[in-house]
């Protein structure tokens, strides 16, 4: 009799695995590796040139309008109502809908000259999020994902890379190790299925972790391929998680009702939270979206409650780190696809707008207390310090001490660097 297992198809023995993880343990499997990948983790640069050894990525998903919230424009047509405040840092302004944050400027390196050449969210997403263009034969591996494969893990329990609230359509590993990619988390549910049911006995579940592994024991030895070892070896780690003292990171209650105030009532703030519970527990990289960015109705009244949220959760999540002497080795950075049109629309709206737009940078490694680059005085053009997404993805790559340069082997035989053509902008960091 044939084994069904043996002789399924790749999408039939996927969905195996996949709900299978599920069920042990509430994982999703983000990307399954092309099977060939060889190439071997090459450790980072460490010392006093490459002071961030954590990463915490705020994406700002939908496009967040530069002119209304890091690159005000006072008293000009295209800034609307918007008016600019003063911030900590000399020199540096921002949109009067981040006051907190504006406080917190010292921290900072606000990014003023990012242009992107995708003006559609999905593909602005891919590009920002892997420094590539999608391509229907490959996926490129994300930022953290480069991390996992080049620092590997600093706490041999929970994964090098975390994503809170990242909703489907990531790119995950992309053609590295499935081990590289995101373990999905949401802030409110933190890590679904961690505990043994109590409808389940110990001597029950030790039995069906054997029953797996017997299973998995006959498609790993017919199929002796990485990706396989890969996804046995996550079951392992999971079961290893589940009765580790790891798990209390992800328990945000307890931290003080006012620390959790300070963040925000909202997923967004109690991802933010997380993600410095998951820093110190040596969680190398972690990723936390805030969604709502696509104003293209009622622009201003809607990023007056999306900067809301998020200037209650970046001002506490920098003071929080620093308090805790945490900031001066992480890296944040808070990014989105792309900016919004200087033309305010008929809807009160602004569009989709890839010329021109603003990201941040914070903590380890950068020069803190600066606007980096300019836009002209309507927020159309940059004239001065352009990044491209390549040029800034490999700019926090150089802080991190990642080997950006160094050329990698994809499964197919192609050769790749972690940030395509991009080159850091070597003025923009410490």
């Amino acid at each position: 009799m044939r084994d069904p297992l043996l002789t399924a198809s790749e999408p039939t023995r996927r969905a195996v695995l996949t709900g299978a993880a599920q069920a042990l343990f509430g994982l999703s499997l983000l990307s399954l590796p092309t099977p060939g990948w060889s190439d071997e983790p090459a450790s980072i640069e460490t010392g006093p040139r490459f002071p961030a050894k954590r990463l915490i990525m705020l994406s700002m998903a939908g496009g967040m309008s530069h002119l209304d919230t890091l690159d005000p424009k006072p008293g000009t047509e295209q800034a609307g109502p918007v008016k600019a405040i003063a911030g900590a840092a000399d020199g540096v302004q921002l949109s009067e809908y981040l006051p907190n944050l504006a406080k917190m400027t010292k921290h900072c390196a606000v990014v003023r000259s990012l242009t992107s050449t995708q003006g559609a969210h999905e593909t602005g997403t891919y590009l920002m999020r892997t420094s590539f263009q999608p391509r229907g034969t490959i996926i490129h591996p994300t930022m953290g994902a480069w991390m996992s494969h080049f620092a590997g893990r600093d706490n041999p329990t929970l994964p090098a890379y975390i994503g809170v609230n990242i909703g489907g359509g990531h790119p995950g590993a992309g053609y590295l190790d499935a081990k590289d990619g995101p373990m999905p988390v949401t802030a409110d549910s933190g890590l679904a299925n961690s505990i043994r049911p109590s409808s389940v006995t110990v001597g029950q579940f030790d039995r069906r972790i054997q029953l797996l592994k017997a299973m998995d024991g006959r498609f790993a030895a017919t199929f002796d391929q990485k990706a396989v070892k890969s996804y046995g070896s996550i079951y392992d780690e999971a079961v290893s998680l589940m009765s580790s003292k790891d798990l209390d990171a992800f328990n945000l209650s307890q931290e003080s009702p006012t620390l959790r105030a300070a963040y925000g009532d909202t997923a967004f703030g109690r991802g933010c939270l997380l993600a410095r519970r998951l820093i110190e527990h040596d969680v190398r990289a972690v990723e936390v979206v805030l969604g709502g960015w696509d104003t293209h109705d009622d622009n201003f009244d809607r990023v007056a409650d999306q900067a809301l949220i998020l200037d209650a959760a970046l001002p506490a999540l920098l003071a929080d780190l620093d308090a805790r002497g945490l900031l001066d080795e992480t890296l944040v950075v808070v990014n989105t696809e792309f900016g919004r049109t200087p033309r305010i629309s008929e809807r009160v709206g602004r569009d989709h707008f890839p010329k021109a737009f603003s990201c941040l940078l914070a903590g380890a490694g950068i020069r803190r207390g600066i606007a980096y680059g300019a836009t002209d005085a309507t927020g159309s053009e940059v004239v001065s310090g352009k990044l491209s997404i390549p040029d800034f993805n490999c700019t926090i790559a150089h802080a991190l001490g990642l080997p950006w340069q160094r050329t990698v082997i994809s499964p197919s035989g192609r050769p790749f660097t972690l940030a395509d053509k991009g080159k850091p902008a070597l003025d923009l960091l410490a």
